[in-house]
């Protein structure tokens, strides 16, 4: 029986076990909604197609699965892009489709035609331009395993009208065989022992972890490792959630905004043992004085990621679980090492201890003003273990980071490479269309929620209970920091001046609000918002010239910190 591509399309989503889209119709693509209509698909109808995007993000981030995303030609197309950027940057696997006008009008500047080929080759794993209708589902298979496989990302499927309204008789094939394209799974046995080695003849190691534990489902690996050599753990800000918080070896996180004993560990570290992790300058500070006396350890599965941005002296390529599941192995393997390492490695664990008795993770509190530290705590004591944790980008990001203590993995979703405002609310939607049972929060700022606040009607339409905070200084907060500490307090287009009634805003949409404007109504509106049905936006008039702090400077070294006083 022949089917026309776009049921073709839809065929083949639900064989790669896709359950839900998010998409905005559209002329280029309406062949594809048309059949939708008789599909056992769910598919989520966001109110702009960046959110689309931003949402089939926080629905494979929050799953593991891959994300998938439908937006029609021209604008609709573009306007993906920032979400395909944002999960590009941080390895997310997503299946990103696009209409595309028929295929005799391409290159004549037809109407709503632009080249996503050309436009997205920067910010996706890889991209398609389907031609001809007989070789779509071997294109839809190819997308799926190039987007979960390796290194995650995602990947754009350009398909034109014709293609999808073109006959023929449905296959799909079995498996997929790309030349040039096999990732390496299996770490190399013999680097491994090396690896194992030197870490027993360490004295001062730490381990350094970065979101590709995450995307690799190797939290359980990662605890097992740690807690048998009894190393100091690390994270990145996309490593988050990944190792337990409030495990006594965590360090919390490191670099920028990083804690200042994360930081000086990894200073005067003797190996840093890198785990999924790409050393990016928000990490790293100013290379020249990175872990200047350590040798680098580098796991990761994309051998592209290794020695890009520092020196390593042994290389790992290989999937995370594999190798920190044999480099445990081989540890054990050692057990004279192993005892000495754990017993000797008291005196530098008891050295991080007091790095962490003096710089603790603090701010000054206040009994007249709210300070969004104090909100974060107070989330954090309220919600669920198992809560998933949004954010936008800015201050209340780094806050967050800082003062939300994760527990479970795949509960901390955030734009980490991209640093993408407007993240934070649809990666909420495409999490709790995922998990409609579990706590979804967006943490935002009055700044970054303004940037796609558009999806609370996509909340209340599908009746998805996002609860949105939203920390209000009336400023661009992080900016406007820069500009306090190195611009002599120049605030230039940094202030909010028009004052914002989020809580009539959730009303007109059909959502509920609740504002607290004093400390002590801080826990009663938490409460609230988290036991009132539906989507609820709880705003806190916060001090408005609060910092993120310890922060490194441009140019600086970690161990140069701005600390809170």
């Amino acid at each position: 029986m022949k089917k026309t591509g776009s049921q073709i399309l839809l065929e083949c989503l639900q064989l790669e076990g896709v359950e839900t889209v998010f998409g905005y119709p559209g002329g280029t693509v309406i062949n594809i909604y048309d059949d939708l209509m008789d599909s056992p698909i769910t598919h989520v109808l966001t109110r702009h197609e960046q959110a689309a995007v931003h949402a089939a993000d926080g629905f494979a981030r929050a799953t593991g699965k891959v994300g998938v995303a439908i937006a029609t030609s021209g604008p609709g197309a573009t306007n993906t892009v920032t979400g395909i950027a944002t999960a590009y940057m941080d390895s997310i696997p997503m299946v990103i489709i696009t209409g595309q006008v028929p295929t005799p009008l391409i290159g004549n500047d037809a109407f709503q035609e632009a080249d996503m080929v050309g436009i997205t080759r920067p910010v996706t794993k890889h991209n398609y331009l389907v031609k001809d209708v007989k070789d779509l589902a071997r294109i839809v298979k190819q997308a799926f395993f190039i987007a979960r496989t390796g290194r995650p990302g995602p990947v754009l499927i350009d398909l034109p009208k014709d293609v999808q309204m073109d006959s023929i008789k449905f296959e799909y094939p079995d498996k997929v065989e790309l030349r040039g394209y096999k990732p390496t799974y299996s770490g190399n046995v013999r680097q491994i022992e090396k690896a194992a080695k030197m870490i027993l003849a360490a004295k001062k190691p730490v381990i350094y972890v970065g979101g590709g534990a995450t995307l690799a489902d190797a939290p359980a690996e990662l605890l097992s490792f740690a807690e048998t050599v009894q190393v100091p753990v690390t994270t990145t800000l996309m490593g988050m959630a990944s190792f337990p918080r409030r495990h006594p070896l965590s360090l919390g996180m490191l670099g920028m905004h990083g804690t200042y004993y994360a930081n000086m560990a990894v200073t005067n570290s003797d190996l840093l043992i890198a785990v999924g992790a790409r050393f990016d300058d928000r990490v790293t500070g100013k290379i020249a004085t990175f872990a200047p006396h350590a040798k680098i350890i580098h796991i990761d599965i994309d051998p592209t990621s290794i020695k890009k941005n520092v020196r390593v002296d042994l290389p790992i390529v290989g999937d995370l679980c594999d190798v920190l599941g044999k480099l445990t192995k081989a540890v054990k393997g050692h057990k004279d090492e192993l005892k000495a390492l754990v017993a000797d490695g008291a005196a530098w664990r008891d050295e991080v201890q007091v790095w962490k008795d003096e710089h603790p993770m603090g701010y000054k509190a206040s009994k007249t003003v709210i300070k969004p530290q104090f909100v974060i705590e107070k989330i954090r004591e309220l919600t669920d273990d198992d809560a998933i944790i949004t954010t936008e980008v800015g201050q209340h990001q780094m806050w967050t980071a800082q003062f939300f203590d994760f527990t479970q993995p795949r509960t901390f979703l955030s734009s980490g490479g991209l640093g993408t405002m407007g993240y934070g609310l649809p990666s909420a939607l495409g999490a709790q269309a995922a998990f409609p049972k579990r706590q979804v929060i967006d943490i935002s700022g009055d700044g970054s929620f303004q940037m796609n606040s558009q999806e609370l009607a996509t909340l209340v339409q599908y009746r998805l209970p996002v609860k949105i905070v939203i920390l209000n200084n009336n400023f661009l907060g992080m900016v406007r920091q820069w500009q306090q500490l190195f611009f002599d307090k120049r605030y230039s287009q940094t202030c909010m001046e028009l004052p914002i009634d989020f809580i009539k805003l959730a009303e007109a949409y059909g959502a509920n609000g609740f504002r607290a404007t004093k400390p002590e109504e801080v826990e009663s509106v938490i409460r609230q918002g988290l036991e009132t049905p539906g989507p609820v936006i709880m705003e806190f008039k916060v001090a408005r010239e609060e910092n993120v702090l310890p922060m490194v400077p441009a140019g600086a070294g970690l161990n140069e910190m701005v600390l809170a006083s």
